[in-house]
């Protein structure tokens, strides 16, 4: 990180019990430790259908990239496990509202909205209860969350090591940072 990126960085605490909630979910909710791919590749998937949908009233944000793509990627000496999917993509304030508070869904959200307007009747997303992405801590010791909201120039990287808090600030480099999209890195244990 470099020194600008670290002075603009900000620390947040979750808004829920994280330590217990986080407890309680791997050790609870999820019987099976494999379960947190599942579920990065379903946010992945979602995130392309949210895409798909918006770029309806505004084609503009697909631009040359019109192919949904979610990538796995698997670095084995540094212990580094990547999903990264070009879908919708996440503002700052999207970050801190979707990741920032356990058990609250962004796709729930989502759907909501599409109820209300009735413009997508039998849609179905993965994910409704808001807490499937933290199953990544089950597996990893931090996880880094790049994004960058389609129709934007700015990415934002969210970290935490999944016991009480995260930070949020500017992607380090926007040339790493996907065009548009997610890409999450789990420093596996």
């Amino acid at each position: 990180m470099t020194k600008t990126a670290e002075q603009t960085a900000e620390s947040h605490v979750f808004e829920a019990d994280v330590a217990r909630l986080l407890h309680m979910m791997v050790h609870s909710v999820y019987s099976d430790r494999d379960v947190f791919l599942r579920e990065l590749i379903s946010n992945a998937a979602d995130a392309c259908e949210k895409l798909r949908y918006e770029a309806i009233e505004t084609p503009s944000l697909v631009g040359a990239d019109a192919e949904n793509r979610i990538t796995l990627t698997l670095d084995e000496e540094n212990r580094q496990l990547v999903v990264e999917d070009n879908g919708i993509g996440m503002s700052r304030d999207e970050m801190i509202e979707a990741l920032g508070t356990i058990a609250r869904s962004g796709t729930r959200a989502f759907m909501e909205r599409i109820e209300a307007s009735k413009a997508a009747e039998g849609a179905q997303l993965i994910g409704q209860f808001g807490v499937g992405f933290y199953s990544c801590f089950m597996v990893a010791e931090r996880v880094d969350v790049v994004s960058r909201r389609a129709g934007t120039q700015e990415a934002w990287t969210w970290t935490s090591d999944g016991k009480g808090s995260y930070s949020v600030s500017p992607a380090t480099s926007l040339t790493e940072a996907p065009s548009r999209g997610t890409r999450i890195v789990l420093h596996l244990m």
